[in-house]
């Protein structure tokens, strides 16, 4: 058993050996922020109002902070430990293939979810020049066949190797910052409305409990997930060292400050005429678009739907770039066949990577067929791989403290913080989102009984992943019974108290079950 995993890793090994290293700085920090800036930043202001109002703003301050802690032990990580899909591998290092497998299937799912929500999102503004392509709120046939056109050209521009992909990703990702800011500032000095920060209910008119539900069922998560890209591409890097944590923060801290200015912007422009049902009644198909059209700005209006397609369509890009590396990675650690497994010597691209991920997204275009549908269905599952890589960032520390990068300080405490807020903005997004996203999980713990009973794995692997799924099946529980959606047998706030207790105790049990999985499985060299 260990010479095949030997050989198994050297072969892993070559196969990487042919990625290119041509990524600097600029050319990371456009994937990074081409990653983060995409539908989300069309959609996501109105769907935060609709539900928080103006307290709406604490909905993207508490998600970007929360997130900024995970990247922050993230990019040390990454630094540290460079390897393409290392959101996948990390965990099957320090925790064993049950983790890496619940991690490995819910950041896969999480991924290839996005190129057909973006491509919903394109269709779903088009729809107001070209008709056909959506009935009520679904696409039509023909706006799912145009959904798979835009998700196959998104693969033929990743075909072709990482340079032709960076090149259109940075002409694309200037547009995306561009656009947002000049709709922030024509918005605020044509349509500012003070009193839409205090009428209509006041600053919180649902309560200080909407803007924390907000952060997942709003598609706040997703609109700041892509900051990521630069670690999935670590292979491809030319300094992963130096350029990796300095491209993903960079990103990560313009794209909150964008993304604050575009809902105060979004808040203050909506006519009083569309808050007569206060927030809860405002519904436009094309959020901002509309709200420029009332304002008669025109000009706007064409550029928005002209950014309409880049800002997604650039977000897309990106992920079907990641999602191949997390592909490729998932079939390293044997989650998929090890055909997945192999890099096309001229392009150095993972093209079986990108053929599979193209069928997944099929998948789930077709059945959820809208923009909003496929995000809340998805959204928890990204931010839960992410919130294990800090276990795994804890856990390399220990085992091995020579090897880290240090360029992030403080993060023995970062890390159990940033644990323990991911865990409870799971909660938050409320039981009716837990009870889909968490069974999606679980699956893969199917997949992984499957491969134990033919592979004859360790048994002491089950033991190290225990943890993880006592913690998810405890998640389910306290959701059912929480405030958030649940029966309310626990009560706010003491629902929430609850809930980081138990995500504080679930990390200090996965940190300690990692070291002795390391003390038998020595971390490789990468």
């Amino acid at each position: 058993m260990t010479i095949r995993v030997a050989v198994d890793d050297d072969r892993s090994r070559s196969e990487d050996q042919r990625l290119r290293r041509r990524l600097g700085f600029w050319q990371l920090t456009a994937v990074a922020f081409g990653g983060v800036i995409g539908s989300g930043w069309l959609l996501s202001p109105m769907h935060a109002a609709r539900i928080a109002g103006p307290a709406s703003l604490i909905t993207w301050v508490v998600g970007g902070l929360a997130l900024v802690l995970i990247a922050l032990v993230m990019v040390e990580l990454g630094a540290s430990m460079p390897e393409a899909g290392g959101l996948v591998r990390w965990p099957l290092y320090t925790s064993g293939r049950l983790v890496a497998t619940l991690v490995g299937w819910g950041i896969w799912v999480a991924y290839a979810t996005n190129p057909p929500s973006e491509s919903a999102a394109i269709l779903q503004y088009a729809s107001k020049y070209v008709p056909g392509l959506f009935h009520g709120t679904r696409l039509t046939t023909s706006g799912v066949l145009l959904g798979l056109m835009i998700m196959a050209l998104l693969v033929a521009l990743n075909w072709f190797g990482v340079q032709l992909f960076a090149h259109v990703n940075l002409a694309v990702t200037i547009a995306k910052f561009a656009v947002p800011t000049i709709t922030v500032i024509a918005l605020l000095a044509s349509g500012f409305d003070a009193h839409n920060f205090s009428g209509h209910g006041g600053f919180a008119p649902y309560g200080y409990s909407a803007p924390l539900s907000a952060i997942a069922t709003a598609g706040i998560v997703y609109a700041y997930t892509g900051f990521q890209g630069p670690i999935d591409l670590a292979g491809e890097a030319r300094d992963p060292r130096r350029d990796i944590p300095r491209a993903v923060l960079t990103a990560l801290l313009l794209s909150m400050v964008l993304y604050l200015a575009l809902q105060v912007a979004f808040i203050a422009a909506v006519p009083a005429k569309s808050l007569g049902a206060g927030w809860h009644g405002v519904n436009f198909s094309s959020p901002f678009a509309e709200l420029a059209t009332s304002l008669n700005l025109t000009w706007l209006t064409w550029i928005l739907y002209a950014d309409a397609i880049a800002s997604p369509g650039g977000s897309a890009l990106v992920f079907t770039a990641e999602t191949s590396r997390e592909a490729y990675a998932l079939g390293k650690n044997g989650l998929l066949p090890e055909a997945v497994v192999k890099v096309h010597p001229g392009s150095g691209v993972p093209r079986r990577a990108l053929a599979v991920n193209f069928v997944i997204g099929a998948a789930f275009l077709l059945p959820f067929g809208n923009w909003q549908s496929i995000v809340a269905a998805t959204s928890v599952l990204g931010l839960f791989a992410y919130s294990i890589s800090v276990v795994s960032e804890a856990s390399v520390r220990r085992a091995d403290p020579g090897r880290m990068a240090d360029w992030v300080r403080g993060t023995r405490l970062i890390a159990p913080v940033a644990f323990v807020i991911a865990t409870l903005i799971f909660y938050w997004a409320g039981w009716h989102e837990l009870r889909v996203a968490l069974p999606v999980l679980f699956v893969s713990a199917l997949v992984y009984a499957y491969q134990q009973l033919r592979r004859d794995r360790d048994p002491a692997d089950l033991a190290a992943g225990a943890w993880l799924v006592g913690y998810l099946v405890a998640l389910l529980v306290l959701s059912a019974a929480g405030s958030f959606g649940g029966s309310g047998i626990l009560p706010a706030p003491w629902d929430s108290v609850v809930v980081a207790v138990m995500g504080l105790a679930a990390y200090l049990r996965g940190v300690h079950d990692s070291g002795r999985h390391l003390a038998t499985h020595p971390l490789p060299r990468v």
